[in-house]
């Protein structure tokens, strides 16, 4: 596979409603796209999933463009690779900048199932072609708010309902939603908002049979977390740690937690996931797919790795119209009654890009 050319594409897509973690609120996301082109013309599309400022990770919008304009593109442009899988080892000599790699290398996947004519989530080794689906509600004006929200989700069929966490929002929040809702599958994410002075108040969230605690500690922490695991019965999730295989062995050796989100992005693309996936998977430690407010085309690899067989629970791969009022794919992606989404049999990721679209919400682009 020779890849002739790599475009750059930067889009501006209102959220249908605003979004608040720890980090902050959003309202609209800066997203860049990455479409790769091979030598006959073929190509892929990929999404670089970084938010618009450095908060969750040390990426973000205009340093991950300058990095994949300036620096990576070029390792991989007019390049020739046996497979897809060989694109990350071309980037390799760039420290960091997973999520800036990830858009590329994720692209090259793409336009390599479609040269094969196979759908992406069997190229890549799926096994269950229809996925659990869960939702990530974030933090709300009010806990009525946040009730109300939790209900209209429930009600479409979502399987699993996170909620957004913060010191000033965690106790009488959790208990609310028990009260209301019962024993639903429910989870916390906290985006590294505590710290093991607050293992007190964290020890007082076992009383609501969480399926986890997503990220109570510090970003880049897996030695307090273990600490923190071993005086609560919550299952700890690492997400933000979690950038390598090797993290994840050193995490699971350490006892850091019971569970690791693993989002695309973060750990640099689909060659990545498969490592780590295999690694938690023979270690039996349960894995699944994060969101980062992704387009179509992200949700679209999104749900081509979460089929593969160590993605064991619901992730955060929700429907288009969650977030956007209109997205940049067709179809655009749907959730079940039943909760469930079905990765499609078409090549590569199976959707139709909305050039239109794209065009439209266009605020920059360039061509390696």
């Amino acid at each position: 596979m020779l890849i002739k050319s790599i475009e750059l594409t930067e889009i501006n897509l209102p959220l249908v409603h605003f979004f608040e973690t720890s980090f902050g609120r959003t309202y609209e996301r800066r997203i860049i796209l990455v479409r790769v082109e091979d030598a006959d013309g073929a190509e892929g599309w990929g999404e670089i999933t970084c938010g618009e400022s450095p908060g969750y990770s040390d990426e973000w919008t205009d340093s991950a463009w300058v990095t994949a304009e300036k620096i990576l593109a070029p390792m991989v442009a007019g390049q020739e690779v046996a497979a897809a899988a060989d694109v990350w080892g071309l980037m390799k000599w760039a420290r960091g900048h997973r999520m800036a790699k990830s858009g590329i290398e994720t692209a090259c996947w793409d336009l390599e199932a479609k040269k094969l004519g196979v759908p992406l989530w069997r190229h890549l080794g799926g096994v269950n072609q229809v996925i659990e689906c869960g939702v990530s509600i974030g933090i709300q004006d009010t806990i009525p708010q946040l009730l109300e929200k939790i209900r209209v989700e429930l009600e479409a069929g979502y399987k699993r309902i996170k909620i957004k966490i913060s010191p000033s929002w965690d106790y009488d929040v959790i208990k609310a939603v028990r009260a209301e809702f019962g024993d639903i599958l429910l989870m916390g994410d906290a985006n590294s908002a505590y710290t093991l002075a607050d293992i007190d108040k964290l020890k007082s969230l076992d009383e609501f049979d969480l399926m986890m605690l997503e990220q109570p500690l510090p970003h880049d922490d897996i030695i307090d977390h273990a600490k923190l695991q071993r005086e609560i019965t919550t299952p700890v999730c690492l997400d933000e740690p979690i950038k390598s295989p090797e993290d994840a062995r050193k995490a699971i050796e350490l006892g850091s937690g019971k569970i690791i989100n693993l989002k695309n992005g973060r750990v640099g693309g689909h060659t990545q996931s498969k490592m780590i996936e295999q690694i938690c998977r023979e270690a039996k430690m349960p894995v699944w797919c994060g969101g980062m407010l992704e387009s179509g085309i992200g949700r679209a690899h999104n749900i081509a790795i979460s089929t593969l067989a160590g993605y064991t629970m619901p992730g955060d791969v929700s429907a288009s119209k969650r977030y956007w009022h209109e997205d940049i794919i067709s179809p655009e992606v749907e959730v079940s009654p039943e909760g469930t989404i079905t990765a499609p049999e078409g090549p590569g990721i199976g959707f139709e890009i909305e050039i239109d679209r794209i065009k439209r919400g266009s605020t920059r682009s360039t061509l390696i």
